[in-house]
Order: structure tokens, then sequence, then C-alpha cells
């Protein structure tokens, strides 16, 4: 496969208004996309990301009010990173003590790592690296713009045995190792160039709970591929690997497919084209609500069912 890295990450959460407040507001993401889900068009389906949407950027969200919070354990995608500068740690610890955001600080493969969850504990990080990362934040009126979050830095996998993962993603997505902790259970691949925004990190967890979906928890992990052709190469791949996987799906803003990894995380590949100015300009992305032309016919409907969220 020609992975480029991490294209986007999907996840579960309860209450829009709050979701929205926490990742614009408190992280400095940009809405970049309302929408509903395709499979269910009386909830939304928000997209937060850098100013344009670059893939490697994009946290995406289900919202399923009311029902019960999930559990972080094995056979999940446990912790979302995004890459901010090493010299931006002060100021978050800061922003989320002031925010009331708990967290705790560990070392990572020599980076300081800030650890928290979202309201509806979805856990989340901060990697503070000295690697090149070349991507510019989204403004914020109260973070800098050198200390911003400049996309998506990792995912760790949390299995009870990685090794069925870490084969998938060697022998069949182009992943190689670059880190390894044994201490902890914990092994960095890297996709395609390599660097922030490509790295997944597989941790094992022999002796921990399963994990159980529900709010907070990711529903799945999306790779980059540049196009169609891409795209088409990598079904090959996974069909000759032996996976389940769906035909290509057409999800207006990417192309996709997807399959059910050995351990049990739900993987995605997304094209990185055609992107998400396709049906707005990059200066209002996010304003109105944008539904698959299937729906239109029924926006007064969906608008009016959809709970108002915060500017």
């Amino acid at each position: 496969m020609n992975l480029l890295g991490l294209h986007h990450v999907t996840a579960m959460a309860g209450d829009p208004a709050a979701n929205v407040a926490f990742y614009t507001r408190v992280l400095g993401l940009r809405l970049i996309k309302r929408t509903v889900n395709f499979d269910d068009p009386s909830t939304y389906h928000l997209y937060f990301a850098d100013t344009v949407g670059t893939p490697g950027s994009v946290l995406t969200f289900f919202y399923w009010a009311g029902q019960p919070r999930g559990r972080h354990g094995s056979g999940q995608a446990t912790g979302t990173a995004w890459s901010i500068a090493a010299e931006a740690v002060a100021f978050w610890r800061a922003r989320l003590a002031a925010h009331q955001v708990a967290f705790t600080e560990e070392t990572r493969f020599g980076d300081t790592v800030l650890r928290f969850t979202d309201p509806d504990g979805l856990g989340l990080e901060l990697v503070a690296t000295a690697e090149a990362d070349a991507r510019a934040p989204h403004a914020h009126p109260e973070i800098p713009a050198a200390h911003g979050l400049r996309g998506f830095h990792s995912v760790t996998l949390t299995h009870a045995d990685p090794a069925r993962t870490s084969a998938l993603l060697i022998e069949r997505m182009g992943g190689r190792e670059v880190l390894r902790d044994a201490a902890v259970g914990r092994v960095r691949l890297a996709l395609g160039a390599g660097g922030p925004g490509a790295y997944v990190d597989l941790l094992a967890a022999p002796s921990g709970p399963r994990g159980v979906p529900g709010l907070g928890t990711v529903h799945h992990i999306a790779f980059r591929v540049a196009d169609d052709d891409a795209e088409l190469a990598a079904r090959a791949e996974w069909l000759a690997a032996g996976l389940q996987v769906s035909p290509q799906m057409d999800r207006n803003y990417f192309h996709s497919i997807y399959a059910r990894e050995p351990g049990g995380v739900l993987f995605e590949i997304a094209t990185d084209t055609p992107g998400f100015a396709v049906d707005e300009p990059v200066e209002s992305l996010g304003a109105t609500l944008k539904l698959p032309a299937q729906y239109e016919r029924h926006r007064a409907e969906i608008t009016a069912a959809l709970p108002p969220l915060p500017v």
C-alpha cells in the first residue's frame, strides 16, 4: 500500500453543543464541516480540523444522546494524539488547568505527553515533539500560532496481543517499526515518509479489560491515500490478507473503504480528494449544514430536528 499517514479519526459523543465548545474553544480547532450521519440523518456528523481540513488533522464525531459511555480497553483505539511544539508544553499545562481539564503528564520516546479526556471521556493527548512539523495550526485568538495543534501526531491501538495487528500494518500496509519501549509494551510504527501524522503506536495490555463501544470511544481510524487508484490497490491488499473489505463508498469529501483489523479496530482508507472545499469555500467551511444529495429534499425536517450549535 502507498499510505501517506493518518487521514481522520471518528469518535462517538453525546451532546453536540458541548463537543463543539470543547474542541473549538478549548483546543482551538476549526469546525470545518457540519453534516449528518449518512446512516442516520437525525443526528449530526461534525468535523474539526485545521483551517482547511488538511488530511491528518481531522477529528469527526457521531452523536448519540443518552447512550452510555464506553469502556476503554483492548481491541480499541485508546489514544488520539496531536502534535505540538516542544516549547508549547507550559502553555498547554496552564490552558488545560484554566479550563478545568484534568491531565496527566508522561515521557514517551523522549517526548512530553499531556494526557486528558474530552467531555465524553475520549482519550486525547498532546505530544510535544522536537521532530520537524511544518503544518500550521488553525488561528485562535487565545492560542499563539507557535503553540497550536498542528495536526495528529499518532494514534494508539491497545490489544491483549498486538502481533496480528502489527503483521497487517507491516506486511500489508507498508508500516515499519521505528521505536520500541519493552518496559511498557509500546511499539511505534511509521507509515509513508513517517513523522508526526504518520505514526501508529501498538500498546500491549495482556491483562487489561476488553474495551466496550460507547460514548467517548473511537469508532474508526482512517488512513490516507492520494486518490482512487491508490485506494483500490489498498483494497486488493486487504482482500489478499483475508479481511472482509467494504466496496468503495463516496463520503462526499473523500472516498472510503473499510475493514476490521484482526485485533478488532475498524480501519478505513480515505482519499485526500476531493477535499472539504468541494461544497463550500474555505472561508466559510462549517458555517452551514451540508447534506448528502439523497437527503436534500428533507432539509427542512432534518434542520428542525437538529439541536443548535454554539457559534
